[in-house]
């Protein structure tokens, strides 16, 4: 991989040797700095203090405060863009919820479901009645057939109506809960894309600190050289100050990207640990990038696995849901209960009642049945309203899926081109820079010779940069653009 070199832009580049201290012309914005530099430089004791100032002397650092990180001694991580995602999906509040929220759905679709099935429960019961001094057997309280009463009864319980049959409930529930999954999805491949984003914001960051690094280092060497060549006469006093602007230019370029680089740091740590740690590493493998697949590929794994249609479409079937149980709200409803245990005056399974002492002992375990049939007569107008309730629902839900469909559509096709291109860019940006590296290389040869003056050393330098960073730029871009395609295809 080439390594890059880096200096600001100065556009034109005069032609005419660097000898020459009336020949050499620079961009217009830097001409006021150029004549001021000159003014203060006209004596040679003060161009001999230039050559020496402190611009040659080691850059200042600026140093940058950053959060406590983990304890003295603890092992940095290394983190994977796979590591990272992995860490992200521990922390993040989106994601979480969304996968809660998925689980939740479950548990209420095995509750629709279970709610289909007969209900059996045991109750325990004692009856004290207050006595009437034994002139009557089953005391003050006729309901019940003597002083102590005892219950012990298993009781099973079915309604029956349209929603037995046709299930609607659990079919809706189980819409409900491949509704969390899809959007449980989406909150995943948003996460994804969040993570790639800010993984390689990391990568490129740290490349761009190295390639202003490397660029405050060329720019230093070229301004030592020119002052140099100014002591034994061979060039100009003006390169000597273009060469310390442009020095000067790099150091602050260089503060900016060591502040990106940390800011990237931290934006990723507060992704991926619950509390701020610092002290990791990431694997730089942004130069393996998967390939894209054929368009046909990708549009069949859309039809499949894209979650936001399959979120419309699963919102569109509850809605439907909802109108037929609307509608089948207007019919019967049927409960039957069956109740086997005793209801005694003594707990056992044989004993007199009080209220027939001469019948003798008698069996207490037995049952009965309660059955009622519901029909709905008069409301009001209520049920007939949640009708019309649940059709305009129904309604927004199809105009939502149709619109989602054309979205779909029309996303997936601009997504697939911005990869299209940005895999483009990823090559031809490399090419690029390939050049601007060997370009730079021949000035420095040429310059040194005295072919070339120095406003053309500081364009090659500011060239190679552009070009560097624009790579950089260019992988990021198209790792980003795969991110974003998978949010409608899934994983390929």
């Amino acid at each position: 991989m080439v390594n890059p070199i880096w200096l600001p832009e100065c556009p034109q580049v005069n032609n005419t040797s660097h000898r020459e201290n009336n020949g050499a012309s620079c961009n217009p914005i830097l001409i006021p700095a150029l004549a001021l530099l000159a003014f203060l430089s006209i004596s040679p004791a003060k161009a001999d203090a230039q050559a020496n100032s402190p611009a040659q002397q080691t850059e200042s650092q600026v140093q940058l405060l950053a959060p406590p990180s983990a304890a003295p001694g603890t092992p940095s991580v290394t983190v994977t863009l796979k590591d990272a995602f992995d860490l992200a999906r521990k922390n993040d509040p989106l994601f979480v919820g969304a996968t809660l929220d998925a689980k939740s759905a479950k548990e209420d679709r095995l509750q629709a479901r279970n709610a289909l099935l007969p209900t059996i429960t045991e109750t325990t019961q004692y009856l004290g009645t207050q006595g009437n001094g034994g002139r009557v057997s089953d005391g003050r309280f006729v309901t019940n057939d003597g002083i102590h009463v005892y219950r012990e009864w298993g009781v099973m319980q079915e309604t029956i109506n349209s929603n037995t049959f046709m299930r609607t409930g659990y079919l809706r529930a189980k819409s409900a809960e491949a509704l969390s999954n899809a959007k449980a999805e989406i909150a995943r491949q948003g996460l994804y894309v969040t993570v790639t984003k800010n993984f390689y914001g990391l990568i490129i960051a740290q490349r761009k600190y190295a390639t202003a690094q490397e660029a405050l280092d060329q720019s230093k060497h070229f301004f030592d050289i020119s002052g140099a060549g100014e002591k034994q006469g061979q060039s100009a006093h003006t390169d000597t100050l273009k060469a310390e602007i442009q020095y000067r230019l790099q150091e602050q370029a260089f503060n900016e990207a060591k502040l990106a680089m940390d800011s990237a740091r931290l934006n990723l740590a507060v992704i991926l640990f619950p509390t701020i740690n610092m002290n990791f590493s990431v694997v730089d493998d942004l130069d393996s990038a998967q390939a894209l697949p054929p368009f046909a590929e990708v549009q069949t794994m859309a039809e499949k696995a894209n979650p936001d249609l399959r979120a419309a479409m699963e919102t569109a079937k509850q809605a439907d849901f909802d109108v037929t149980a609307a509608k089948t709200a207007f019919l019967p409803t049927l409960t039957v209960e069956l109740d086997y245990g005793m209801e005694a005056n003594c707990f056992a399974v044989r004993c007199s009642r009080a209220s027939f002492p001469e019948a003798g002992v008698l069996p207490n375990i037995g049952y009965f049945v309660t059955a009622a049939l519901n029909i709905p007569v008069w409301d009001w107008g209520t049920m007939r309203s949640k009708l019309h309730q649940a059709e305009y629902k129904q309604q927004q839900a199809k105009v939502q899926l149709t619109q989602t469909q054309r979205a779909s559509i029309s996303e997936l096709y601009s997504t697939y081109n911005e990869a299209v291109i940005a895999r483009s860019a990823v090559e031809a940006s490399r090419h690029t820079a390939e050049l601007a590296t060997e370009s730079l290389r021949l000035v420095n040869l040429r310059y040194q010779s005295g072919a070339s003056p120095a406003l053309e050393v500081v364009d090659a330098q500011n060239t190679l940069i552009t070009a560097r960073n624009a790579f950089d730029d260019a992988q990021v871009r198209y790792r980003t653009a795969l991110a974003n395609l998978q949010t409608l295809t899934g994983n390929f």
